[in-house]
């Protein structure tokens, strides 16, 4: 009973340890992505259904277009470089951020920059070999 015991110990701590490690990397849908940005948007903010929908919309364009961009760089077989990731990029967030500046007001938007944006960007894991 003790062995068995401790091998079940021994399994769960492993299996554990293994999903610690980040064993695999998954995207988020663009549906999932979309619902954290009007969580954020909404704790902030306050947006009435009309203009939450607006923004859903925006969002939802976005990530399909920078999917779509994404796929595009990496069709080419090399992991593309920062700089042609940035330029393939740039003209989508430009887009968003101009169709989001129609629907919130100034003041709103500058939150958006300055304060909820940055937290929204991916951070890479840090660490060493």
């Amino acid at each position: 009973m003790k062995k068995i015991t401790l091998l079940l110990l021994i399994s769960i701590i492993t299996v554990g340890a293994v999903n610690a490690q980040g064993g695999g990397f998954q995207r988020r849908t663009v549906e999932e992505r979309v619902a954290i940005i009007h969580a954020k948007m909404d704790s902030a903010f306050k947006l009435d259904a009309a203009k939450a929908a607006e923004v859903d919309a925006v969002f939802t364009t976005f990530y399909k277009d920078q999917d779509k961009a994404r796929e595009e760089l990496m069709a080419g077989g090399e992991r593309p470089t920062r700089e042609a990731s940035q330029a393939k990029m740039q003209p989508i967030t430009e887009a968003r951020d101009e169709k989001l500046k129609k629907i919130l007001p100034e003041a709103q938007y500058e939150i958006w920059k300055k304060q909820i944006e940055p937290g929204m960007r991916p951070q890479r894991p840090g660490g060493g070999n």
